[in-house]
């Protein structure tokens, strides 16, 4: 009997872990939208700032162009008024030599003057040219930027629809406390695996390329100090029961899904990718053994040997992993360890 009950909940498994790849594949798709959709989110921030900028710079143009319009008016003007003075009389009479002498310098100033004004008109109008057409192309790109956004959103959607079809087959096939006690022992060795695959890599790669690694200082002396990673309600749960004798090794920040997640410290990304039960997985390695996990993220936005600083965005919140609510998972490890991160994030 034991026998069979032991075969019954390995074959459980076997089919969790296949529909696990079919979620794995289906958070993947999700994460390449978001990412493409962040991009272009922010490709519309930068757009519409230099479109504001522009706006602010043709408003000035204009400005300056009515003010040199005016004054070349009034030169016209004065032009015209002292226009009627007769200068064969001026040339002729000989006691008219002086003032014709200065009537001849005042009116080679005035046109001195009115080229110059001409000249600054004419820069005026050409750098109002030039905006319109960086204004007309910024504005053509927005529109064009928008459009992709909303495609994109809508396959976000999409695949967010065909996620949560594999997801309600899952969680069907795992329905006795015993296997979803055993789903979840497998599912934390396989971060710790991870863990150990990603730092002999890393160790590898640094040998190979003959490179001096990163000196990284810990996170020792921040105790207390950290920055929490994402923002929303923390829920405190490292220590706590989760299924039978497997208790909880991180917290939850529950936050709503496309969330920045920011880096609690300085470091270099260790580990970047899908994992069972905690979906779409950054980890950051602090130095002295010391690492920071982020799982259930939607999309990730650093790869493996990146060096991040401290508030530096690593990934988007999600729900990946198979959850049903949006949220961040937060760990902290020491030499493989799980500490309290509680005690280590700044009490807001």
């Amino acid at each position: 009997m034991i026998e069979q009950t032991k075969a019954q909940l390995e074959e459980k498994l076997e089919d969790s872990e296949r529909l696990q790849q079919e979620l794995k594949l289906a958070e993947l798709q999700i994460a390449e939208a978001a990412t493409q959709l962040n991009q272009t989110d922010n490709a519309l921030k930068v757009t519409r700032s230099e479109i504001n900028k522009l706006e602010s710079e043709k408003k000035q143009t204009q400005s300056q162009i009515n003010t040199q319009e005016a004054f070349l008016a009034n030169q016209i003007k004065s032009a015209f008024m002292a226009g009627n003075y007769d200068f064969a009389k001026m040339i002729f009479n000989q006691d008219e030599a002086g003032k014709f002498e200065r009537v001849i310098t005042y009116y080679q100033y005035l046109n001195n003057a009115r080229l110059e004004q001409i000249t600054q008109f004419r820069r005026l109008i050409s750098t109002l040219e030039r905006v319109q057409n960086e204004l007309n192309e910024k504005e053509n790109q927005q529109i064009i930027l928008i459009a992709q956004q909303r495609k994109q959103a809508e396959s976000l959607r999409e695949r967010q629809q065909a996620r949560n079809a594999s997801l309600k087959k899952l969680n069907a096939e795992i329905e006795s406390d015993q296997a979803r006690v055993a789903q979840l022992e497998r599912q934390e060795q396989s971060l710790l695996n991870a863990i150990e695959q990603a730092e002999l890599e890393a160790r590898r790669a640094a040998q190979k390329s003959q490179q001096a690694q990163i000196a990284l200082s810990g996170l020792t002396r921040l105790k207390g100090q950290l920055q929490v990673p994402t923002s929303g309600s923390i829920n405190r749960l490292f220590g706590k029961r989760r299924q039978g004798q497997v208790r909880w090794k991180g917290i939850v920040i529950n936050s709503a899904a496309g969330t920045p997640v920011n880096s609690v410290a300085a470091g270099k990304i260790l580990y970047a990718d899908w994992l069972k039960g905690f979906g779409l997985v950054t980890i950051v390695d602090h130095g002295e053994g010391y690492m920071s996990v982020y799982g259930r993220n939607q999309a990730l936005l650093k790869s493996v040997g990146d060096s991040v600083e401290a508030g530096d965005t690593i990934s988007l919140v999600g729900n990946s992993g198979g959850q049903a609510q949006p949220g961040l998972y937060f760990e902290i490890r020491h030499k493989g360890k799980a500490l309290d991160p509680s005690q280590w994030l700044r009490r807001s």
